[in-house]
């Protein structure tokens, strides 16, 4: 019994620890390799202040061109083209604009289930290895409420000590 008494408290701890740190907008997959497409799936956990999502917004870093999202029954998709910050090589083919910004809007999701929201994406070998590149996103719910998650961590932190963190994918080397 006593061991119970211990784990019980030790376990409830834990539990919170995992629902407050999940309690943000994340990737899915959290490593990609530089010079590779990448599918970026975004968890969406809950809503704004328990008013239902109605829309998500995702700012393309610079480096990731060649954007193509993917449509949800229900929402509609906007995307915003705009020029890259310089022209890239996209196999063999001279790419200098492309989506800067997508948007999925119009639908409903309550605060208390969960939905994802995907693009395909390519990131260019002009992304530094070693490094976590940042997808900011803006949750905009029912009511006016509205969560930004577009925290980027100076240099020497992380993600974790931001109230609001951008997701964010660790680049890898490209082998």
């Amino acid at each position: 019994m006593r061991k119970l008494k211990v784990f019980v408290p030790a376990l409830a701890a834990a539990m919170l620890g995992a629902t407050s740190a999940s309690a943000h907008v994340t990737l899915e997959h959290q490593q990609a390799t530089v010079g590779s497409s990448y599918k970026a799936v975004f968890r969406v956990p809950h809503g704004c202040e328990g008013k239902p999502t109605t829309k998500i917004r995702v700012r393309i870093p610079d480096g990731v061109i060649a954007v193509k999202p993917q449509p949800k029954a229900g929402w509609t998709l906007e995307k915003v083209r705009g020029k890259y910050a310089k022209s890239y090589d996209y196999y063999g083919t001279p790419t200098s604009e492309g989506v800067k910004e997508i948007a999925w809007s119009g639908g409903n999701l309550p605060d208390d289930e969960y939905d994802e929201f995907v693009l395909r994406a390519y990131l260019t070998g002009d992304l530094e290895p070693d490094t976590t590149l940042y997808f900011p996103v803006v949750q905009e719910c029912s009511g006016g409420a509205v969560e930004r998650w577009i925290e980027i961590p100076e240099a020497g932190k992380d993600a974790h000590d931001y109230e609001k963190p951008a997701p964010g994918v660790k680049l890898l080397p490209k082998t």
